[in-house]
């Protein structure tokens, strides 16, 4: 790193320096554990649901808290983007660019965050008939789809101030402000849904309450903090800039179409699963959270490792990234390993954990194998993604983005599901297979040997 900038840099981690597997882990750890909070919150949403009101109220997270995954693939990639952009500089010592990526960041995210929100609020019932929602819980999914809605830029805010501390080496105040979150929102879901009796409306509220008051604190945090990450947070400093906003957009639109393309191909396969009924909804609500529980393994290795390659390919150190890609595969494919056999072990006793419906618990072995592929897809995506991110190639990144989540999920399903006549379980087997196509495609790109020379936002202006 850049001797001009390190004087500077007082909320700075440096991760091109240092042994590997213990700096990913100092960094991925509080991620992991920021994730798992995010997983448990959003998961105590259907536990608290589907224990009190049934298969109704279980359909209804599942759908709605699938549209709403749909609905942040913009926050997903620009701040993914943003982390990038953020990481790379601080790695070359340019933080007068780092000033000029947040203050466009914010620019952009929450204008996007209204934007959706609106859209959402207006086209909420159409929405909702797309997907083939079932008549059965259509009522329960409308109230806690729109006041997620109502949230989204709460979401978006969080996604943003992640981006920036996590770009900047910091993964642990992201951790304490999810917590936070967490907590608020797992005390208010029971107060809500069981004595209230306010159902998914109730633990829909409780999500936003968690996530305003989690965004509140993150920028009240960086404000008191603003000199020394290097951003005032006068108005003139949120102005979009030309030359920075080309950047964040030539990163950002790959990988929010990679964030979207995927939430889409779901959602086309929720919307096939739904026509089959809500006991099979329900089960895509149990497969869905699963995914998202081991989720928060591959997200957190990703993140920790794109933002170390950032860094080291922003200070020439590109003898590392080969040693990072090797941790981050090696630690994904055993956490995957542990977590199938548990799973194997104890089948009856996991699933109970989200419904006692008869009906549902009848059906739901037929998770089994495809949720443990799933694992495995998630462990060796994170190393894909983590190269692909970290480099920071906007082309190839769209081109995973269109591959892995529209042409092999939605054609691997469909084939399983109409030609094979599988039904549900053929979209849950497209949808695991799929997993693997970003350390395919990840692969070829690293024994290429592309990934050391410069992209096109990596070079100087």
């Amino acid at each position: 790193m850049k001797e001009d900038g390190a004087r500077e840099k007082t909320m700075v981690q440096d991760l091109t320096e240092g042994s590997i597997p213990k700096l990913l882990l100092r960094f991925a750890l509080p991620l992991l554990a920021a994730n798992a909070l995010q997983a448990v919150y959003n998961l105590v949403d259907m536990v608290v649901v589907g224990q009190h009101i049934g298969g109704a109220g279980m359909s209804a997270v599942s759908i709605g808290g699938d549209l709403l995954h749909l609905i942040t693939f913009i926050a997903m990639g620009f701040s993914s983007a943003g982390q990038v952009l953020i990481a790379r500089d601080v790695g070359a010592g340019r933080m007068d660019r780092v000033k000029k990526t947040i203050g466009n960041l914010f620019f952009f995210l929450f204008g996007a965050a209204l934007v959706i929100a609106a859209a959402c609020l207006i086209f909420r019932e159409r929405l909702l008939k797309l997907v083939n929602t079932p008549d059965g819980s259509f009522a329960y999914t409308m109230d806690y789809f729109v006041t997620c809605s109502c949230g989204l830029v709460f979401i978006y805010g969080y996604n943003c101030v992640s981006a920036i501390l996590r770009g900047m080496g910091d993964s642990k105040r992201p951790f304490v402000f999810i917590g936070i979150a967490a907590v608020l929102n797992t005390v208010l879901d029971v107060l809500f849904v069981i004595p209230c009796g306010m159902g998914p409306f109730g633990a829909a509220l409780a999500t936003v309450i968690g996530q305003g008051t989690s965004f509140a604190l993150s920028i009240v945090y960086l404000y008191r903090r603003r000199e020394m990450f290097h951003f005032d947070f006068r108005p003139e400093s949120f102005r979009p800039d030309a030359h920075t906003m080309g950047r964040l957009v030539g990163l950002g639109i790959p990988m929010s179409i990679q964030s979207m393309s995927v939430n889409l191909s779901k959602t086309v396969l929720m919307s096939w699963i739904n026509s089959e009924g809500m006991i099979y909804s329900a089960l895509a609500g149990i497969y869905n959270k699963t995914g998202m529980m081991f989720g928060i393994v591959s997200n957190s290795f990703t993140t920790a490792g794109s933002s170390m390659i950032g860094q080291n390919l922003g200070a020439g150190r590109n003898e590392r990234v080969p040693k990072i890609l090797g941790v981050v595969l090696s630690i994904g494919m055993g956490m995957a390993t542990v977590f199938s056999v548990l799973l194997l072990l104890f089948q009856l006793p996991f699933y109970e954990i989200f419904t006692t419906d008869e009906a549902v618990l009848a059906e739901v072995s037929i998770l089994t194998v495809p949720i443990i592929l799933n694992l495995y897809g998630g462990a060796t995506r994170s190393g894909g993604f983590a190269l692909i991110n970290g480099t920071g190639r906007s082309k190839l990144n769209l081109f995973v983005a269109i591959f892995d989540g529209m042409i092999s999920r939605i054609g691997i399903a469909a084939l399983l599901y109409f030609t094979f006549k599988m039904g549900a379980l053929g979209c849950w087997y497209g949808d695991a297979l799929a997993g693997f196509m970003p350390i395919v495609i990840g692969g070829l790109f690293f024994l290429s040997g592309k990934w050391k020379t410069p992209s096109p936002g990596r070079k100087e202006e």
